[in-house]
């Protein structure tokens, strides 16, 4: 069991690491997130059938992990939002955690790029990922999430075309700024 364990942790572990980071941008976050996703492997070896290669069966843990870490934010949140009487919408507290693209020196269109990536679905961004970032086939992005090749297509497509959109808007945008200086 330990061999196999390292053996995982020796091939994936960086790739694992970025899949989650890039979904809850936050490092900190991102590594707790990573040994909750050891944490069920390990518990949860002994029931690997094989049916999908080790790899899918990783990422697939590690992306209901990270779906239940967005669901738990949320209802703390709702329980926070419930507790205050806010009275205005308009105060509410920003998040001062800094972005991946604020941490990283990225060049412009790759901070464009990521902030475009924000505005999908959690479905179009998992898929954007792990196709285009971990360079996932079709294939394993569906055994990962449990879908059908087709979903991933339509996904990814839908995925890809919301971005360009947002890309598009985002150049419109730009233009507009100059020539109003």
């Amino acid at each position: 069991m330990r061999a196999a364990f390292d053996d995982l942790y020796d091939r994936y572990h960086k790739d694992l690491f970025q899949f989650i980071f890039y979904m809850v941008k936050d490092r900190q976050q991102a590594e707790d997130i990573v040994q909750e996703v050891y944490i069920k492997v390990l518990n949860s070896y002994h029931t690997f059938k094989g049916e999908s290669s080790e790899k899918t069966w990783l990422f697939s843990i590690a992306r209901h992990v990270t779906i239940d870490f967005f669901r738990k934010q949320q209802r703390k949140r709702k329980k926070i939002m419930d507790f205050f009487d806010w009275g205005e919408k308009g105060h509410l507290i920003k998040d001062e955690h800094a972005t991946p693209d604020e941490i990283a020196v990225m060049n412009e269109e790759i901070r464009h790029i990521y902030h475009c990536l924000d505005k999908c679905t959690i479905d179009q961004k998992s898929v954007v990922i792990l196709r285009y970032i971990q360079s996932f086939s079709i294939q394993e992005t569906a055994e990962t999430l449990g879908w059908t090749v087709s979903k991933v297509k339509t996904t990814q497509h839908r995925a890809m075309k919301t971005l360009r959109k947002l890309l598009n808007e985002g150049d419109r945008g730009e233009e507009t700024k100059i020539e109003s200086q």
